[in-house]
C-alpha cells in the first residue's frame, strides 16, 4: 500500500469533477451522423469522436440505456465541451442529449444535418463551432487534485492462464490503493464474474448490495439461457482456450482478482455514475468495447486493461493503460501494451511491486502521459444493447 497522499494535475469542471484530459467531443447521436462527425475531427485538432451503429429504432429500457450512455460520454470530466450532432429524424434527438449534458455546466451546442442543409454545410458549421470551443479549452489551467477525485475502471480482455496470477491481482492491488486514497475503482464484466459472485457478495457493504450482486449474475445467465446456452458450464472464447483457460468459472476466478480486497460498496447499472467511493461493480457484458464504453460513460477518467493475448482497444476520451499478463506477448505487441506484469510470473517482481508500478503509471497518465492506445488513436465505442431494434 502507498501511505502518502497521491496527487495529479487535473482539469476542474463546472460540476466540480476533475478530468485528466481536455477533449472537445463531437457526439453523433445516430449512426447516420458518425461519418460527418469524423470529417470534423479530421479538420479540427483537439476534437474527438467515434463510430457507432446506434441511435434510432430503439424503445423502452434499451432506449434509456443508450441515451444514458451518450449523455455520460459527454458529461465525463475528460471532456471540456460537446457538440451534439444529430440527423434530425432519429429516435435519440440531439437536443435532448444536449440538454442532459448541459446540466453539468460545460459548453454544449447542438447541430442537425437536416436543418443545416446536408453534409457539407453541417461539416462547415460544426467545424466553426469546434474551433472556438477548442481554443477556449486550451485556456483551461490544470490544478493540483487528490487521487480521491479519480474513478478508475478495470477490465480484462483476451485472458490467458497467467491473467489470474499476474496482471489481474496486480490491478487488484492498485484497486486497493485507489480505494485507500479515497478514490473509486470500478469492477465490470458481469459475464466474467459468473462463478465468483459469492466471493464478491461476501465482501458487500450490506445485504442489499449482496442481493444485487447475485441478481445481476442471475439476469446475465438468464439472457444466455434464453439464447439456448448454459454460459456457466461453457468454455471461454477460442483465444482464452488457446491461452490455457478451461472454463468460464476458471476465467471468472482470475478476473475477480481485479477487485482487490476492499469492501464492495455498491452494484450499479451500465453507464451509471457511482454514488459511492470505494469498490463499485458495474453491470456490464464481457464484450471489451461495450464494457469500456459503460465505465467511461459512468465517469471513469482512466481505465486499466489487462490482456494475455493482446489487444489494441482504447477509448476516444479516457486513456486506457494496457497491462500484459506475460512477457512474450508484451514484447510481441509492444506497440499496444503499456506495462508488463509478466515479471510476476518470471519471478522478477511481486504482485505488490507491479501494483505500485501501476499506481505510478496512473499518476503519470493523469498528469498527461499518453497511452499507446491514445497515440494510435484507438477510439473504440460500443453500447450494450438490451432490446431489439424496431
Amino acid at each position: 500500500m502507498l501511505n502518502e497522499k497521491m496527487q495529479f494535475w487535473g482539469y476542474r469542471r463546472p460540476d466540480g469533477r476533475v478530468g485528466v484530459r481536455n477533449h472537445v467531443l463531437i457526439l453523433p447521436t445516430i449512426t447516420c451522423a458518425t461519418q460527418t462527425a469524423q470529417r470534423v475531427t479530421e479538420l479540427v485538432s483537439g476534437t474527438v469522436s467515434f463510430i457507432h451503429q446506434h441511435g434510432c429504432a430503439q424503445v423502452g429500457t434499451d432506449y434509456d440505456q443508450t441515451a444514458r450512455t451518450y449523455a455520460g460520454m459527454g458529461m465525463n470530466p475528460n471532456v471540456y465541451g460537446v457538440i451534439v450532432l444529430g440527423l434530425g429524424c432519429e429516435t435519440h434527438q440531439a437536443h435532448r442529449i444536449g440538454d442532459e449534458i448541459a446540466k453539468c455546466g460545460k459548453p454544449v451546442q447542438t447541430v442537425s444535418i437536416q436543418e443545416h442543409g446536408g453534409t457539407l454545410q453541417t461539416i462547415a458549421e460544426v467545424a466553426k463551432i469546434a474551433v472556438k470551443m477548442v481554443q477556449d479549452a486550451s485556456m483551461v489551467q490544470r490544478e493540483l487534485c487528490d487521487f480521491s477525485e479519480l474513478i478508475v475502471g478495470t477490465e480484462c480482455g483476451g485472458s490467458d492462464a497467467c491473467s489470474g496470477l499476474s496482471a489481474n491481482p496486480a490491478v487488484g492491488k492498485a484497486s486497493d490503493m485507489i480505494v485507500q486514497q479515497g478514490g473509486t475503482a470500478i469492477l465490470a464484466e458481469t459475464t466474467e464474474l459468473i462463478g465468483a459472485e459469492h466471493l464478491l457478495a461476501n465482501r458487500a457493504a450490506n445485504d442489499q448490495v449482496a442481493k444485487k450482486a447475485y441478481a445481476v449474475i442471475k439476469m446475465m445467465e438468464n439472457r444466455s439461457i434464453q439464447m439456448g446456452v448454459d454460459i456457466r458450464t461453457g468454455n471461454p472464447s477460442p483465444g482464452n482456450i488457446e491461452g490455457g483457460l478451461s472454463s468460464l468459472e476458471e476465467k471468472s476466478l482470475g478476473a475477480s482478482t481485479k477487485s482487490g480486497t476492499t469492501r464492495l460498496e455498491e452494484v450499479i447499472d451500465y453507464a451509471q455514475v457511482p454514488t459511492k467511493k470505494g469498490l463499485v461493480w458495474m453491470d456490464t457484458p464481457g464484450h471489451d468495447i461495450e464494457q469500456l464504453t459503460g465505465m467511461v460513460a459512468g465517469g471513469a477518467q482512466v481505465v486499466l486493461f489487462t490482456s494475455g493475448r493482446g489487444t489494441p482497444t482504447g477509448s476516444p476520451i479516457a486513456p486506457v493503460i494496457k497491462i500484459s499478463t506475460n512477457t512474450p506477448m508484451f514484447e510481441r505487441m509492444n506497440e499496444n501494451m503499456d506495462l508488463d506484469a509478466g515479471t510476476i510470473v518470471n519471478g522478477i517482481e511481486t504482485v505488490d511491486d507491479v501494483g505500485k508500478r501501476i499506481m505510478h503509471e496512473i499518476m503519470q497518465v493523469s498528469n498527461g502521459k499518453l497511452t499507446k492506445a491514445e497515440i494510435l488513436k484507438q477510439h473504440d465505442f460500443g453500447i450494450w444493447r438490451i432490446g431489439p431494434t424496431f
